[in-house]
């Protein structure tokens, strides 16, 4: 017997409840791959256009006393002036601290997805967008000459977790220095 019901039919006996699963199966189906295709117009049509996953520029960006803005509560950021999960060890240099800061910059320009914001004396920040989304991190760098560092401090504007892309990223950062000063 069938009973319509909400523009689906509602079936009864063994023969029809194997129907309505396959039914069921289809329209969930159906509505994963609408859903989905939506999502892709969205992020196709607003990359670059919006704010949609880049975020809005954080306005607590820069050196302030000598420091870094501390990090969010968030595990999506590292910072070596951080202590607990969070810490990183900063970026360590032998020599002066010139020749440092623009091994520094090359080796940031040679990254992927990379664009420079700020470039001061001491302070440089800089922007990494992911390839597909588009989601952008704020990296930022306090040259320290009196102790030979360099102070780092990457994060996530969106999202809670980050799964260790900004660790990932300041390591890359820091082997590709040592790489750079070994040559």
């Amino acid at each position: 017997m069938v009973y319509p019901c909400w523009g689906f039919e509602y079936f009864t006996g063994k023969q029809d409840r194997e129907v309505v699963g396959m039914m069921g199966k289809k329209v969930l189906v159906y509505n994963f791959g609408v859903v989905f295709f939506v999502i892709i117009l969205l992020l196709l049509f607003t990359k670059g256009d919006s704010m949609f996953l880049s975020g809005k520029r954080p306005e607590n960006l820069g050196a302030q006393g000598g420091k870094l803005a501390p990090c969010p509560t968030s595990p999506n950021c590292v910072s070596s002036m951080e202590k607990g999960s969070s810490f990183t060890s900063p970026l360590l240099f032998e020599g002066g601290g010139e020749v440092a800061w623009e091994a520094l910059i090359g080796a940031i320009k040679g990254m992927k997805s990379t664009q420079i914001i700020t470039e001061e004396e001491a302070y440089l920040h800089a922007e990494f967008s992911s390839g597909f989304f588009g989601f952008v991190d704020d990296v930022e760098f306090l040259l320290d000459n009196e102790k030979k560092v360099i102070h780092v401090r990457s994060a996530s504007r969106l999202g809670y977790s980050d799964l260790g892309v900004n660790r990932k990223r300041v390591e890359e950062i820091r082997t590709r220095l040592n790489n750079l000063f070994q040559t």
